[in-house]
């Protein structure tokens, strides 16, 4: 078993979601750690644990993050950790796979399936082997609790329900 763990200075955990339903605003969490455990050179066996740290949500508006750190969002004091398991992973073609997991938000747990790019495997000029992969999957907030709201003049809505999740890892085997 090759235990190979997240490179948080060369990853990025983000996402978008569409604010008054005409453009997207980003956010990325800046502290998360994760492990991947693999038998194959693939990844196609691999079980994988995450986690993020909800009071570390950065949309680069000091206001608005301060929003959703609180209850109305992460309520992070409450739920400090968001995370990942891994239930089954299904090679689709190349390097392409869907990874299946529950999602706990919140204390809120779903099961979530993400689509994987494999972008490869190499050796970085200190000897270390890292691994790339990329992933982007879609989630409904209020499903995991993270319901807040409001609406325009217009009567429109100000934040969609779906939230989009893209993430760019870099694995280093330990």
């Amino acid at each position: 078993m090759t235990t190979w763990k997240i490179d948080e200075s060369h990853s990025e955990i983000g996402f978008k979601v569409k604010h008054l339903m005409i453009t997207n605003v980003s956010g990325y969490f800046t502290r998360f750690s994760g492990e991947v455990l693999t038998e194959s050179e693939d990844f196609h066996d691999a079980t994988i644990n995450f986690e993020a740290e909800a009071n570390s949500v950065d949309t680069q508006n000091g206001q608005r993050d301060e929003h959703l750190r609180n209850g109305e969002f992460f309520d992070a004091v409450t739920f400090p950790k968001i995370s990942f398991k891994s239930k089954k992973i299904k090679k689709v073609d190349g390097d392409h796979y869907k990874l299946v997991g529950d999602l706990t938000i919140k204390g809120q747990t779903h099961p979530i399936e993400l689509d994987v790019e494999h972008g490869g495997v190499t050796v970085d000029p200190w000897g270390q082997q890292k691994a790339g992969f990329a992933l982007k999957g879609r989630l409904h907030r209020t499903d995991y609790g993270l319901r807040w709201n409001a609406t325009t003049e217009a009567g429109g809505i100000v934040l969609s329900d779906e939230v989009k999740l893209l993430m760019e890892v870099q694995l280093v085997k330990s």
